[in-house]
C-alpha cells in the first residue's frame, strides 16, 4: 500500500507523507514537559493538534506513563458529577491496561463505591495512582473544549488547579503534566459559553503556562514532506520553489499544506493542462490545487461560515479589512481580535491585524462578494459578455478593463459620491469574478491592501495577471505607482501589468481613458476611470 497525504485524523508516519515536526516536539518537551507545566494547546480547526499530541506521546512513552484520552463524543460525561467521575475513571483504565503497570494498581484505580463519585475522591485516587506508578504520569486530553461550557468541566479544571498547587507545595503527588487541546482558549471559557458574558475571564485554568510554540509549517518544514515524496517517485520536482509556493498560499496552515499536496497527488494531475503526476508538481499545479480547494466544500470552510454567524463583530472586522482596506492595530486585549486569532483567521503582521493566509482571504472575499452582488448590474454584464474576454486559454485583460470602464461610467459615472477606496476594489472584483469563475481565481496581495493601493493577482490557466488599483492623486503619484507596479512585476517575473486609477478630481486635471506605457522594460496598460 502506497503512502498518501492525509487531511483527516492523525497522521501516521508509516502510512502518510507528513511534515517532520520533530523539532517542534523537542521544543515542547524542553520548554513545557520537563519543567512540569500544565498547559493548553489552542489552535484553529484542523491545525495538527491531534497529530502533535500523537508524536509527543511517542517521544515521551519510554520516560513517562502517558494517559491519552479525548472528550470527542463524550457528552454524557458532563450530565452529572457522578457520570464524569465514573466516565473519567473508565477512560483512564483503558489507558492503564496498555501500560506495564501492576494489576493491583489498576484494580485499585478502577474500584470505587457509588458514594465515592466525588471530585475530592477522584483527586485522591489520582494522587494514589501517581504515587504507585514507577514513572511520572502525563495526562493528555484532546478535544477538551467540546463540553467546556459545562459547569462539571469547570469543576474538573478546579480540581486540576488545586492539586497542581498542592504538588508545587510538595504536599502530594499528582500528574507531572496536564495537556489540554482544543480550539477555544480554556483560560477564556466564558467566551464560548456566552460571548457577551459579564465574567468571561473567570476560568480556573489560570495556572496554565502560555503555549507559544509555532505550529505552522515553514517552507523548510514543508520541504521535508516533499522530499519524502520525491524520494519515492523521483519526479525531479524543484522542492525549494514548490515549498515556497505552497507556503505563499497557506502561510504554513497545516491542513491547507497537506490538502494542496493531496490534491496534486490524487486529483489535479488528471486535469488536461497537466496529464500526469510528474508534471503537476510545480507552481502552476499549486495554483490549480488552490482553485480546486476554493471551489469545494470542506469542514474548515464550513466552520468559517458558522463562526462568522456566531461572532458578528468578527464578521464585520474581516469585512472592513478585506473590502475597505481598513487597518487595525494588533492587540489581544480586543475580544474580536482575540477570537479571530484563536480560530486561526487573524495574525499579527507589522503590529497590525492581518488575515492568516491567501486561501482564507480569497474564500472570505468570495463569501462577502457573493452576499453583496446577487443583484449587481456589473456582475450581470460580465456574465453576458464573458465570451468576448476568453480565447482558448487566454484571458484578454485589456478587453476586461475596457469593458469595466465603459460599464462603470454608464452605471456609476454620474453619481456624486464621496468615493471610498473599497468601492473601486469591490466593483472591479464584482465584474471580474463572473469572467474567471470556474477556470481561474484571484487573490489580493495582503502587503499592498490598504487605502491607497491594492494589487490583485489573477491566475487563469496557469498564467498570472497583475492589476494594481489606486486612487488618482495627481501625475506625480501616478509615476510612483508605475514604478511600484514594475517592482511588483519583477517579483512575479512578469513583463506586463495593468494600472487602474479611479479619478474623482473635479478639476479634471487627468482625462479618463486607456493607454499603454513602456516603463523600465515593462508594458503597463494604464486605465483611468
Amino acid at each position: 500500500m502506497r503512502k498518501r497525504y492525509n487531511v483527516t485524523g492523525i497522521c501516521i508516519p508509516e502510512k502518510h507523507y507528513m511534515v517532520d515536526i520533530s523539532q517542534k516536539v523537542k521544543q515542547i518537551v524542553e520548554e513545557y514537559i520537563e519543567p512540569g507545566y500544565y498547559f493548553a494547546i489552542n489552535r484553529g480547526r484542523q491545525y495538527g493538534k491531534t497529530t502533535t499530541l500523537y508524536q509527543l506521546e511517542k517521544y515521551l512513552q519510554d520516560q513517562y506513563m502517558i494517559i491519552s484520552i479525548s472528550f470527542e463524543g463524550a457528552d454524557d460525561l458532563f450530565d452529572s458529577r457522578e457520570n464524569f467521575v465514573r466516565g473519567f475513571v473508565q477512560l483512564v483504565t483503558k489507558e492503564l491496561e496498555n501500560e506495564s503497570l501492576d494489576a493491583n494498581v489498576i484494580e485499585q484505580w478502577n474500584h470505587y463505591e457509588e458514594d465515592e463519585l466525588t471530585f475530592q475522591n477522584l483527586g485522591d485516587k489520582i494522587s494514589r495512582l501517581c504515587t504507585d506508578s514507577d514513572k511520572e504520569i502525563i495526562l493528555l486530553i484532546d478535544e477538551v473544549d467540546k463540553s467546556s461550557s459545562n459547569q462539571i468541566f469547570l469543576s474538573f479544571l478546579s480540581l486540576l488547579r488545586d492539586k497542581y498547587l498542592d504538588r508545587e507545595k510538595g504536599k502530594e503527588n499528582f500528574f507531572h503534566n496536564v495537556i489540554l487541546t482544543g480550539v477555544y482558549d480554556i483560560k477564556n471559557l466564558k467566551l464560548k459559553i456566552r460571548p457577551d458574558a459579564e465574567h468571561r475571564y473567570n476560568s480556573p485554568w489560570n495556572i496554565a503556562e502560555s503555549f507559544d510554540v509555532d505550529m505552522s509549517f515553514s517552507p523548510k518544514e514543508i520541504a521535508t514532506m516533499l522530499e519524502e515524496y520525491e524520494a519515492d517517485y523521483k519526479y525531479g520536482m524543484d522542492i525549494d520553489k514548490l515549498s515556497n509556493e505552497i507556503y505563499a498560499y497557506t502561510s504554513g496552515y497545516p491542513y491547507l499544506v497537506s490538502q494542496i499536496c493531496k490534491l496534486l497527488d490524487e486529483s489535479v494531475w488528471k486535469n488536461k493542462d497537466f496529464g500526469d503526476r510528474a508534471s503537476v508538481w510545480c507552481p502552476e499545479g499549486v495554483r490549480a490545487a488552490v482553485k480546486y480547494m476554493l471551489m469545494s466544500r470542506s469542514i474548515l470552510f464550513d466552520d468559517i461560515n458558522k463562526n462568522l454567524d456566531l461572532y458578528p463583530d468578527l464578521n464585520e472586522m474581516l469585512h472592513h479589512i478585506l473590502l475597505g482596506g481598513k487597518s487595525y492595530p494588533f492587540s489581544l486585549a480586543d475580544n474580536t481580535i482575540q477570537i479571530g486569532t484563536m480560530f486561526g483567521y487573524l495574525k499579527e503582521e507589522d503590529y497590525k491585524v492581518a488575515i492568516t493566509n491567501r486561501i482564507f482571504e480569497t474564500y472570505l472575499y468570495d463569501l462577502f462578494y457573493l452576499n453583496e452582488t446577487k443583484n449587481s448590474r456589473l456582475a450581470d454584464a460580465a456574465v453576458v459578455e464573458r465570451n468576448q474576454f476568453i480565447s482558448g486559454h487566454y484571458l484578454d485583460m485589456d478587453k476586461v478593463l475596457e469593458r469595466f470602464q465603459a460599464h462603470y461610467t454608464s452605471y456609476y459615472g454620474e453619481k456624486d459620491w464621496e468615493f471610498l477606496e473599497e468601492d473601486g476594489r469591490f466593483l472591479f472584483l464584482t465584474f471580474l469574478k463572473p469572467i474567471i469563475n470556474g477556470t481561474g481565481h484571484y487573490y489580493v496581495d495582503a502587503g499592498t491592501r490598504d487605502q491607497r493601493r491594492t494589487d490583485i493577482i489573477v491566475d487563469y490557466h496557469g498564467k498570472q495577471y497583475i492589476i494594481e488599483l489606486k486612487i488618482w492623486h495627481g501625475e506625480e503619484y501616478q509615476v510612483k505607482g508605475r514604478k511600484q507596479l514594475c517592482d511588483y512585476l519583477d517579483s512575479y517575473e512578469q513583463n506586463k501589468g495593468w494600472l487602474v486609477s479611479f479619478c474623482f478630481n473635479k478639476a479634471k486635471e487627468k482625462k479618463t481613458g486607456i493607454k499603454k506605457i513602456n516603463e523600465a522594460g515593462k508594458i503597463i496598460t494604464e486605465v483611468v476611470i
